[in-house]
């Protein structure tokens, strides 16, 4: 065995399955993020996966405008011009380097390793193996995958699509990893195949924001720039952990304070970047003690967000009556909106102060405090995460969000609006050009003009309908485009057994996860480039394109050479895919646009609105952003003005003896993926089968820290969910909450346990017990360090 067989293999025996928190060392949490050790664990995890020139490379070209676009986040990049030479955040590098890995996925490893053998290892062993290197196949009755070439595999896909009994037998799976081009042919060949069934990640983590969004304001996007959030009065943050989810936002919160601006946290634990953030780019990151971010925090109790807007909806009018014309912008509602009268009314009589404050676990002081800061500023941006989205009443809680902005006219205006903050580099990208199963009829119309065809106009599948009917047997085809799906989604068990009732499922992959050890009857690993390699086709080198949370859509081009002679871009995967699929159905050249993005351009510019002159606007350095109507206070919702909305208290409770739970992830992940099993910043160490929970529930509930137990979930139809032998943490969350990491915790969320009107699943609010292991097994001390 190799030397470097030899480390994958010590990696995979301390790593695979994640015994159990007892290995867990605990540190007190950090109250500070970024700064040198940032830096430091950024070049120490590269250079472990890469070489120092393949590592130099990648952090030279990273968010760069001739450089690729980093696939970690959608955080938008800042001016040409304005950018920094290392315009990328500890978690980017570690992302970028972690697929410039040097380390193979060849035959030879699915000859030693069997499909059973995978499907019983971590994710972070998996992903450690490295780059997947030529097409496979796993035949049905085989527990090996073994090489095929390109023109069988897509042979055998195009043959089980063409065998349906109906074009909605297959789901077509999108990842917010896929650029704009691969995700518009992707849609294109679903619907020309005669399928909506296009679920995607969104479905799972931001679709609540884009149903209240669009039934308020128009349209499903945010409406605000990197100079709004530098030039706001006060931006309120809830439920995000930007320090590791989306690092460089510090960097624009910092320049908010810079600016006089103000920001509130809003957050059910507290999190070291938005107390305290050392820019490791400034001397005053490196040597000094960088910057305060949060001027108040209000530490919520789970779900607790919609009865805060609520709140604070009921204390703004009550302002305007002690002081008619100097609080509320009557001048915006009148012209601009509609249904404020009902809204007002709905507030003023309903809303109940002890319902509230039980809600939350906030104050009255605290929500007077931000009322206070409210009526302060001219400017007020609202950003929030999966912490308000994931929940059964997200949806209202989001159009509650939008009232609050309405009322002091603080959208449309510069330094102001909402911001949901996006996880995957493109997935807002993906659903522009059409990865959802709900597109408009306009764009159905738009897509069917230019390629001499009529699209479905049957809704297609999400995701959760999707896992619905492949294990009902009504969905026999898995095509997923980037991505993780049986990890991502919830129901561990009953999503895996849905996959394993197809008859094929396929991944186009540029690493191993654990969706390839879950298969159909046949089951196929494509294997893609990666964002940081050179893309050339007919010895031509092309980019793709991908639009960030704040609708910019720049270029993105890497420059490494690929992992393998043996991979192909998405482009070309789903272009070939097509043409043995369809046999000439539709007007469309796809050989053409295997040989020339730019030729996938033209053709989006004609469908999609806001891409007219693609291919030489994106040309421009940075690229350009698209038009957003609100921005102009325009708003296309029927009544033609934006909606104020009647929303029905709602919050969770959690019976004695039980905990309310969220699932979150680590520092060092992405998505997923753990890069290692430590959390720094929460003081976790060597082990991600945790749950953190507040000191007083641990004395209350009669248990100890450090102690081994099972969680367990109960739903209100009697069914319980259990995830065995994590250790209990003591934690400064809000009492009566907990937390544990995702994807061990989804298990936790039954398929059916979703949000009103977005359909996605609530990972957060989680009613638990917490169950001591038989076993009996209690703290060691040598382990226990938090004080």
């Amino acid at each position: 065995m190799s030397g470097t067989e030899r480390k994958v293999e010590a990696v995979r025996q301390s790593s695979n399955g994640d015994p159990g928190g007892e290995q867990a060392k605990i540190t007190p949490p950090k109250t500070w993020a970024a700064g040198v050790p940032a830096v430091a664990h950024a070049v120490q995890y590269s250079l472990a996966e890469t070489s120092v020139r393949r590592t130099a490379l990648n952090l030279i070209d990273i968010n760069q405008t001739e450089g690729f676009d980093c696939p970690g986040c959608a955080w938008p990049d800042p001016a040409p011009g304005k950018r920094h030479t290392n315009e990328y955040c500890e978690n980017g590098a570690k992302h970028a380097n972690d697929d410039a890995t040097t380390r193979r996925v060849t035959p030879e490893f699915f000859r030693r390793h069997p499909v059973s053998e995978l499907a019983r290892s971590s994710d972070r062993w998996l992903n450690q193996q490295g780059r997947l290197t030529q097409p496979m196949v796993k035949r049905p009755g085989s527990d090996h995958y073994e090489p095929i070439s390109w023109h069988d595999a897509l042979g055998l896909i195009a043959d089980e699509l063409r065998a349906m009994d109906s074009p909605d037998e297959a789901v077509f799976y999108t990842s917010g990893r896929a650029g704009n081009e691969p995700a518009f042919l992707l849609q294109l060949f679903a619907r020309i195949l005669g399928t909506n069934n296009l679920p995607d990640c969104s479905n799972m983590c931001h679709e609540s924001s884009g149903a209240a969004l669009y039934e308020t304001l128009g349209t499903g996007k945010g409406n605000v720039s990197l100079l709004d959030i530098h030039h706001a009065d006060l931006v309120l943050t809830l439920g995000q952990n930007p320090g590791s989810n989306h690092p460089r936002m510090l960097s624009a919160l910092e320049e908010t304070k810079r600016g006089g601006g103000q920001i509130v946290a809003v957050n059910p634990l507290p999190e070291a970047g938005l107390m305290r953030f050392k820019n490791p780019q400034k001397p005053r990151g490196v040597i000094g003690r960088g910057t305060n971010i949060a001027d108040q925090f209000l530490q919520i109790r789970l779900g607790g967000d919609l009865a805060l807007f609520q709140a604070l909806n009921l204390l703004l009018l009550e302002a305007e009556d002690a002081a008619p014309g100097t609080v509320l912008d009557r001048e915006f509602i009148d012209r601009h909106t509609s249904g404020f009268e009902e809204f007002a009314h709905h507030i003023r009589t309903t809303v109940s102060w002890p319902d509230v404050l039980a809600a939350t676990g906030l104050a009255r002081g605290q929500l007077e405090e931000l009322r206070d800061r409210v009526l302060a500023s001219e400017r007020i941006i609202v950003c929030w995460a999966m912490g308000l989205t994931q929940h059964k009443h997200a949806v209202p809680t989001l159009r509650e969000l939008v009232n609050f902005q309405l009322l002091r006219g603080n959208i449309g205006k510069p330094g102001a609006g909402v911001c949901p903050v996006r996880g995957h580099s493109n997935v807002q990208g993906d659903r522009t050009m059409g990865i959802w199963e709900r597109m408009p009829q306009g764009f159905l119309d738009a897509l069917g003009r230019e390629f001499a065809f009529t699209p479905p106009a049957h809704h297609g599948l999400d995701t959760v309908a999707s896992i619905r009917a492949m294990l009902e047997g009504r969905a026999k085809v898995f095509l997923g485009l980037a991505g993780n799906f049986v990890r991502a989604a919830p129901d561990s068990e009953l999503t895996e057994r849905a996959l394993r009732r197809c008859r094929l499922t396929a991944h186009i992959s540029t690493k191993l996860n654990r969706s390839h050890a879950v298969c159909g009857d046949t089951a196929l690993i494509l294997p893609t480039l990666g964002r940081s390699e050179r893309d050339c086709q007919n010895g031509e080198e092309q980019f793709i394109t991908v639009e960030d949370s704040m609708s910019q859509v720049h270029a993105s081009s890497g420059r490494l050479e690929p992992a393998s002679d043996h991979l192909l871009s998405e482009v070309a995967i789903i272009s070939r895919l097509a043409r043995r699929t369809l046999d000439g159905r539709a007007d469309v050249p796809w050989e053409e646009f295997e040989a020339d993005y730019g030729t996938i351009r033209d053709r989006i510019a004609r469908v999609v609105p806001g891409f007219e002159n693609f291919n030489s606007r994106v040309r421009k350095p940075g690229g350009f952003t698209l038009p957003n109507p609100v921005n102009e206070s325009v708003f296309p919702t029927p009544s033609g003005k934006a909606l104020f909305t009647v929303n029905d208290f709602e919050s969770l409770r959690a019976p004695r003896g039980h905990l309310l739970l969220q699932t979150l992830r680590s520092h060092d992940q992405w998505n997923t993926v753990p890069y290692t099993t430590n959390d720094r910043y929460r003081g976790i160490h060597g082990s991600r089968r945790v749950v953190l929970v507040h000191p007083a529930d641990l004395r209350a509930l009669g248990l100890q820290d450090g102690s081994q137990v099972d969680v367990v979930s109960v739903w209100q139809d009697g069914t319980e969910r259990r995830v065995e032998d994590f250790r209990l943490v003591s934690y400064p969350t809000t009492a009566g909450c907990a937390a544990a990491y995702y994807p061990e915790a989804n298990a936790l969320v039954p398929l059916d346990s979703v949000a009103g009107t977005s359909n996605t699943p609530t990972y957060k609010g989680i009613v638990v017990r917490l169950e001591p292991r038989p076993d009996g097994r209690t703290p060691d001390a040598a382990t226990a360090e938090r004080p």
